[in-house]
């Protein structure tokens, strides 16, 4: 948690640290949540281990998840073949590139196209 570097949120404040930290039921050890508690300043979204489903966590670790996928259907990714970090570097930045197009397409062909005036 303290190798994360400060980022500005989106209204341009510089946050040092993150707000809340997710993770999986398996990282919800109770001297871990501690630790994240003191680091963090206030409770971390981690349920505890053999804690019962249905927390709500799931609707923003989906995002997560579900990148993660986009990224690994791209074979050259996925088995790293490259023997420099810059040439694999290079296809992961190409491979968001190409996410986001894909992403921006269907955005867009799901919006409604304005009539052009005079109609």
């Amino acid at each position: 948690m303290q190798a994360i570097p400060p980022v500005p949120d989106e209204h341009g404040r510089v946050r040092a640290r993150p707000e809340a930290a997710q993770a999986d039921r398996g990282y919800g050890f109770p001297w871990l949540l501690v630790a994240l508690w003191l680091l963090l300043g206030g409770v971390p979204l981690i349920a505890p281990r053999g804690s019962a489903h249905g927390s709500g966590l799931g609707k923003t670790r989906y995002v997560v998840e579900r990148t993660l996928a986009w990224f690994a259907s791209f074979r050259r990714i996925r088995h790293c073949y490259e023997r420099s970090w810059h040439s694999w570097q290079a296809l992961n930045e190409l491979a968001a590139c190409v996410i986001c197009a894909n992403r921006l397409r269907k955005v867009r062909q799901r919006r409604p196209q304005a009539a052009p005036p005079g109609f």
